[in-house]
């Protein structure tokens, strides 16, 4: 990790300003909406592609993209960019200057994930439960039936909020080195971007963690559809647990 970390260092009067975990967030999530924003202008007229959809009769259209990308940059805009300046005088970046092993790294992504994994599950099976919850702060995220990318961050300020709070507290709880940190954001944005990308691809990461251990755009797509299972937004091991897990 030694050579990437130099890298990132060379960058470090950037990465240590408050703009840059905004900047940072929002233009990985953009850059990873991308490919499958592709995929839903093409897949209309092309039936390789729609054959993968996993809603085949839902269309996205260019209204409903700008409606939840004008609104993500909204949220963050007016709320989140405010609060990141606040915690960059609560707590400035201190960036080391060694990079940590590799072992370390892979250990606490998937720590920090399976953590992010747990906290998701529970704050959204009591958003679900409890009418006032879902009705005041989870029902902006469910106006779409068929997930596609840019629905993933469609949501209100405390949804947002809250979701964005677990992922950043993690890394701190672990005492991960900064660039663990900065790589579980990356993974945990394209996870993200995935459960809710609309598409059943043969490399999804579902696809590649062996046993139904990883549920994925389809388990995702279901829990948008039917509302009443699938509360984890990566593993299955909580639904299985609870007796929530629908899987058709």
């Amino acid at each position: 990790m030694d050579r990437l970390w130099q890298c990132v260092l060379q960058h470090k009067d950037w990465l240590s300003s408050p703009f840059f975990p905004v900047l940072f967030a929002l233009g990985t999530y953009l850059l990873f909406c991308l490919p499958f924003l592709l995929l839903d202008l093409l897949s209309p007229r092309l039936a390789l592609i729609r054959e993968y959809k996993i809603q085949q009769k839902s269309h996205v259209s260019w209204r409903t993209m700008w409606s939840c990308l004008t609104h993500t940059l909204y949220n963050h805009v007016v709320f989140v960019f405010p609060l990141t300046v606040l915690r960059w005088y609560w707590r400035q970046v201190d960036l080391p200057a060694e990079a940590p092993d590799t072992w370390t790294v892979v250990c606490h992504m998937a720590a920090c994930l399976l953590l992010f994994d747990f906290q998701y599950f529970v704050w959204h099976l009591l958003h679900h439960k409890v009418p006032w919850l879902y009705r005041t702060f989870h029902k902006v995220h469910h106006k779409h039936t068929s997930t596609f990318a840019l629905a993933t961050e469609y949501s209100g300020v405390w949804e947002m909020l809250s979701l964005g709070f677990f992922a950043a507290v993690n890394p701190m709880l672990l005492k991960s080195h900064p660039l663990t940190e900065l790589l579980f954001f990356v993974l945990n944005i394209w996870l993200s971007v995935e459960d809710h990308c609309g598409y059943d691809l043969p490399w999804a990461t579902h696809r590649l963690v062996p046993f139904g251990l990883y549920g994925g755009a389809p388990h995702h797509d279901l829990h948008h559809l039917k509302f009443k299972s699938n509360y984890a937004p990566y593993f299955t091991h909580w639904d299985k647990l609870f007796g929530t897990l629908q899987l058709e």
